[in-house]
C-alpha cells in the first residue's frame, strides 16, 4: 500500500509538467493580435512564430527518449522544465522577432519531455498490466491543462497584464523543476531493462519502411484540426466568423480537448471491431466534413458549435490508433523507436499547418490595414486559408486507404506462401 501511494506521488510531478506545457503550447493562439502588434508582423510571420514551437517539440522526441533512458526522468524532466521557464521568460520580454522565434523553439524542445517523462515514470513505478490505464489517465489530466489554457487563461489575460501572466508561468515551470529534483526518485528494485531501449541503429531500419512513412505522412496531413486550428488559429477565426469575445471563442476551442478525453477509449473499442485502418480513414473523412460545416459559417447556434467541436475532439483521437497501426507494421524490436518517430512527424504537422496557413492568409489578404499599419484579415481570408485543413484531411484518409490496400496485399501474399509451403 505504501509503495502504491509513493508511485502515485512520483507520477504526480511529471504529470503537472505535462499538463502545464499545454498552456505554453496554446499561448500564441490567445495572443495573436498583441503578438502581431508587438513584433510588427503579418500572418505569415505569425504562422512561423507558432510553427517554431513544433520544430523544437518534434526535433527533440527521439533525443529526449534516449536521454531519459540514459540519465533518468528526474534529471531530464527538471532540466527541460527549467529550460521551458527561462524560454517563456525570454519570449515574453523581448521585442526582437528572431529572439521570439528562438525562445518558442526552446519552449517546444523543453515541452517534448512532458509525455515522454510521464511515460518513463509510469513504466518505472507501475506494473506492466497497469501501464495502459495509467497512460490513459495521464492523457486525461494532461488535456485538462489544454482546457485551462482556453477560457480560464483568456479571462486572466483580460484582467492582468500578459507579461505578469507569462512571468507567473515561467516561475511555475521552475517550481515544478525543483519539486521534481526534491521528490522524484527511481524505485529501489528497478531493473535495468535493455531489451526495449531505443537504439539509433534501429532508426535506419525503420526509415527504410515505406509503410511507416505513408502512415506518418497521413497522420501529419490529418493533424490540422488539432495542431493547426485548436492550438492557434481557432480563437481568431471564431471571433471573426461568429463575433464571439476571446474568452468564449477559447471556451469553444476547449471542447475539442474535452472531446479528446473520451475519444481514445471509444476509437480503440471501434478499432477492435472494424480494424485500425477503417477507423483512421473514417476519422480523416469525418474531420473534413466537420471543418467544411464550420467554415461554411452556417452554424450560429452555440450548442451546435459545442457539439461540433466535441465531435472534432473525438475524431482527433485517431492518433491513438496511429500508434496501434504502426506497431503492427514493424518488428517488435523497433516498437520504441517507431512510436517516437510517429510522434515526431505528427508534431511536425503543427509546423506545416501554421506556416502554410499564415502564408495563405497573406496571399488572400484584401489590402486593408488598421491605424497602426497592421494587416486586417477578412472572414473570407480566414476561410480560404483554413480550407487547407479539410483538404489535407481527405488526402490523409486517401493515404490510409492506400496503406490498407498495400498491407492487405502483403498479408495475402504471405498467406499464399504459407499455404504453398504446406502443399509442397
Amino acid at each position: 500500500m505504501v509503495h502504491q501511494y509513493k508511485a502515485f506521488l512520483m507520477w504526480l510531478f511529471p504529470l503537472f509538467f505535462f499538463a502545464y506545457q499545454f498552456i505554453l503550447r496554446l499561448w500564441p493562439g490567445l495572443m495573436m493580435q498583441p503578438l502581431m502588434a508587438q513584433f510588427s508582423i503579418d500572418a505569415g510571420s505569425f504562422g512561423l512564430l507558432a510553427a517554431s514551437y513544433y520544430y523544437g517539440y518534434a526535433g527533440m522526441q527521439i533525443p529526449i527518449a534516449i536521454l531519459l533512458q540514459r540519465y533518468g526522468a528526474r534529471t531530464i524532466i527538471s532540466t527541460f522544465a527549467v529550460l521551458c521557464g527561462l524560454a517563456m521568460l525570454l519570449f515574453s520580454s523581448t521585442n526582437n522577432f528572431y529572439l521570439a522565434l528562438f525562445s518558442r523553439f526552446l519552449i517546444g524542445a523543453g515541452s517534448a519531455v512532458g509525455f515522454l517523462g510521464v511515460s518513463q515514470v509510469v513504466s518505472e513505478w507501475f506494473k506492466k498490466e497497469h501501464y495502459a490505464n495509467m497512460i490513459g489517465l495521464s492523457f486525461t489530466f494532461g488535456l485538462l491543462g489544454a482546457v485551462y489554457g482556453g477560457k480560464p487563461l483568456s479571462l486572466l489575460l483580460s484582467h492582468y497584464d500578459s507579461h505578469f501572466i507569462a512571468l507567473a508561468l515561467s516561475l511555475f515551470s521552475i517550481f515544478i523543476a525543483f519539486a521534481v529534483v526534491l521528490v522524484l526518485r527511481k524505485p529501489s528494485d528497478l531493473e535495468n531493462n535493455q531489451a526495449n531501449s531505443l537504439k539509433i541503429a534501429n532508426l535506419k531500419s525503420l526509415l527504410s519502411s515505406k509503410s511507416i512513412w505513408l502512415l506518418a505522412i497521413a497522420n501529419l496531413l490529418m493533424v490540422g484540426a488539432l495542431e493547426g486550428f485548436a492550438d492557434v488559429w481557432g480563437v481568431s477565426y471564431l471571433m471573426q466568423a461568429y463575433s464571439f469575445n476571446k474568452a468564449d471563442a477559447a471556451l469553444l476551442c476547449s471542447f475539442i480537448y474535452i472531446g479528446m478525453l473520451f475519444g481514445g477509449p471509444l476509437l480503440a473499442l471501434l478499432a477492435k471491431r472494424v480494424g485500425n485502418f477503417k477507423v483512421l480513414g473514417g476519422c480523416g473523412l469525418g474531420l473534413a466534413l466537420m471543418f467544411s460545416l464550420l467554415l461554411s459559417n452556417c452554424l450560429g447556434n452555440w450548442l451546435t458549435l459545442c457539439t461540433l467541436f466535441f465531435t472534432i475532439g473525438l475524431l482527433c483521437c485517431y492518433q491513438v490508433i496511429v500508434f496501434a497501426a504502426g506497431s503492427r507494421l514493424v518488428n517488435p524490436a523497433l516498437l520504441g523507436i517507431t512510436v517516437a518517430f510517429l510522434n515526431c512527424i505528427n508534431m511536425l504537422g503543427g509546423s506545416f499547418f501554421h506556416t502554410l496557413i499564415g502564408k495563405l492568409m497573406d496571399g488572400f489578404w484584401t489590402g486593408t490595414v488598421d491605424g497602426q499599419g497592421l494587416k486586417i484579415y477578412s472572414l473570407a481570408t480566414f476561410q480560404y486559408a483554413l480550407s487547407l485543413i479539410p483538404v489535407c484531411a481527405v488526402l490523409g484518409a486517401l493515404g490510409i486507404y492506400c496503406l490498407q490496400r498495400k498491407t492487405a496485399q502483403k498479408e495475402l501474399q504471405a498467406n499464399m506462401l504459407v499455404k504453398n509451403g504446406y502443399q509442397t
